[in-house]
């Protein structure tokens, strides 16, 4: 727009001057050799306007005329070098795409065309470098530190190549004269950082962390997280040699990121040491606020040494309701109390962990609880079992790498603050549902049981067809039974034996096919607690055992099985201190409740080997249960 006005004023005064010129009186005459030229003022103006140009116009012919040559080669020149950055152009379409051979092709086109351009020589090394032509690639870029323009370029492909080949002291060293050549270049600056850091080499650094930083290389935010990161290392260091340097360093680095577990821990342990536990509980606290995690609260339990169980346990309540509904203070709490026998604030802890996030560790720590509590392995196996299915632990994670304890730095990539508190796994749809609430609730004994355990000696009955025995009810429901072969009904008793023999279930046990007992199981034939009382029999009679034990076995098989399980000879109902009581009468069938028989040793168990009298003669020796 204010070209447009310049042009309309300047055009406004040509006008002005030519109007003026007209209106000026009088003749400009020019005389010459007795030539006498008179004209206006107006004409005489536009003669020497015409004259003017075409004086330019020869000027500038002579010009062209003079420096031909000039334009002649840089005609030739621009040629060039647009041929040879389409050379270029093309190389690096074809670099991108993987084709080698045609990026090596233009890439010594654009050598050749463009002599003195540092993009060829980048070009020509990179297309060596994918066609797997190390030295020649490492050669390209040695060239390129000659000249101060590509001395940069030159060691990012020297680190790169010391890097592809595994040579980290190699790839440090050019990182390090990168970094002195070009004090901004973002990859040296993190490069030395990372190399250092995984050398443990903090002091130093520190101080390329301040360098990056005055470089503007990294925020503030990022800064300050990596220079607590850093001091955490430093401290964890010098713990024991240094404590007072380490406790330090440990509170700034906490002061820098108060959501840092590891530091909240060290300046914690170091405080603890110095005697100041109010500061040390306080840090712990204000970390566990922002970040719940399980280190934090096994600290501050701990904390002041000497605590009781119980001590411990009202201290991890206080830190768990700073920050609740986590499941973190639920496993905190749940461990204090199982340290300090309170199962039922255990189970209820664990309760809620195992029904919102179920873990690993919930999993162990209820089954520590079983056997704590109730000394119940079989329940104990259970949540064993479950365990293992279940969802991995929370760890560190960084890289794919999984550690117990935190670490400053990726042993991968060299990264600082790489590792994350994170679960390593999860579960999987085949795994099952939630838990129901049946499965905490502690094993309670029937009102039957304890009512017969408290009256004289009787018979009892014991579920013995899973790990762990457990009682069952003494007074069954009226079932059907076959009918009991008597002695002067041989056909009969014949017919049922046969009948036993010929039909086990799929599962090998005796009975006919189908039946079982209450319980949902019947007992198989080696199970039969008889066959140990037969093969006793048999060694004194001085028959071989599994004969007697067999012809024992195949006497007693006219007897239907029994709706109840036996109870072994001084096995403990579950929830009594006392073993039950078995039949008084072994050997002879009781009709009207479960066949019980003493139990001595185990049912497939030989007996011991060694020789009591010292005469070389093997006695069989009862084995008891434990």
């Amino acid at each position: 727009m204010i070209r447009v006005l310049l042009f309309i004023v300047l055009l406004f005064a040509v006008a002005s001057g030519f109007a003026w010129l007209s209106d000026v009186p009088g003749m400009i005459s020019i005389s010459w050799n007795g030539y006498v030229w008179e004209q206006p003022p107006a004409v005489v103006a536009v003669i020497a306007g015409v004259l003017l140009a075409i004086l330019l116009v020869v000027v500038w012919v002579i010009r062209v005329i003079l420096k031909s040559p000039q334009i002649a080669s840089r005609f030739f020149q621009r040629r060039r070098k647009d041929k040879g950055y389409q050379a270029l152009s093309q190389g690096l379409i074809a670099l991108g795409t993987g084709n080698s051979k045609q990026a090596r092709r233009h890439a010594l086109e654009a050598d050749r065309l463009l002599s003195e351009e540092p993009a060829a020589k980048l070009l020509l090394a990179q297309t060596a470098q994918l066609a797997g032509k190390d030295d020649e690639a490492r050669g390209r870029f040695e060239a390129m530190l000659e000249d101060p323009q590509t001395r940069a370029l030159g060691l990012h492909g020297l680190f790169v190549e010391a890097e592809r080949h595994g040579e980290p002291v190699a790839a440090r060293h050019y990182a390090e004269e990168a970094m002195k050549t070009s004090p901004g270049l973002e990859w040296a600056g993190k490069a030395v950082l990372g190399y250092q850091a995984v050398a443990h080499h903090w002091d130093e650094a520190l101080k390329t962390l301040e360098r990056n930083y005055a470089a503007k290389m990294l925020d503030k935010k990022t800064y300050r997280r990596q220079r607590a990161v850093i001091l955490t290392a430093l401290a964890q260091k010098l713990e024991d040699g240094e404590p007072e340097r380490a406790y330090s360093l440990a509170k700034e680095a906490h002061g820098l990121a108060l959501d840092l577990v590891p530091a909240a821990v060290l300046t914690s342990r170091l405080a603890t040491r110095r005697g100041d536990i109010r500061k040390a509980s306080k840090v712990l606290e204000t970390t566990w606020r922002l970040f719940p995690h399980p280190e934090l609260a096994e600290t501050y339990a701990h904390v002041r040494t000497g605590d009781s169980a119980v001590d411990r346990l009202k201290r991890v309540r206080s830190l768990s309701a700073q920050r609740a509904n986590t499941p973190e203070g639920a496993l905190a709490v749940a461990q204090a109390a199982l340290e300090a026998r309170e199962f039922d604030e255990a189970r209820a802890q664990l309760k809620k962990v195992l029904q919102s996030e179920p873990s690993r560790k919930a999993f162990l720590l209820m089954a520590e609880v079983e056997e704590a509590e109730h000394g119940d392995s079989g329940r104990m196996r259970d949540w064993l079992a479950r365990a293992v299915k279940a969802p991995l632990d929370k760890a560190w994670v960084a890289d794919g790498i999984v550690s117990a304890e935190w670490q400053a730095v990726s042993p991968v990539t060299g990264k600082l603050d790489a590792f994350r508190w994170m679960s390593p796994g999860g579960l999987s749809d085949e795994d099952g549902g939630l838990l129901e609430d049946s499965a905490f609730e502690a094993p309670a004994l029937p009102a039957a049981t304890v009512a017969a355990a408290s009256a004289e000696p009787s018979p009892a009955g014991v579920d013995t067809s899973g790990d762990d025995p457990k009682t069952v009810d003494l007074t069954p429901e009226p079932v059907a039974r076959e009918p009991v072969a008597s002695a002067g009904d041989a056909q009969a008793a014949d017919a049922s034996r046969e009948a036993v023999k010929a039909a086990p279930d799929k599962d090998g046990r005796m009975g006919p096919e189908g039946t079982t007992d209450d319980v949902g199981l019947t007992p198989p034939l080696k199970d039969l607690p008889e066959a140990p009382k037969a093969a006793e029999k048999a060694a004194d009679a001085g028959k071989p055992e599994p004969e007697a034990a067999a012809q024992e076995v195949a006497a007693s098989s006219a007897v239907p099985v029994a709706d109840k399980p036996v109870v072994p000879s001084g096995k403990k109902v579950a929830g009594e201190n006392r073993p039950v009581e078995t039949n008084p009468t072994p050997g002879k069938e009781n009709l009207n409740g479960p066949i019980e028989f003493p139990l001595s040793r185990m049912p497939d168990d030989p007996g011991p080997e060694d020789d009591d009298e010292g005469t070389g003669d093997k006695k069989p020796r009862p084995r008891f249960f434990n």
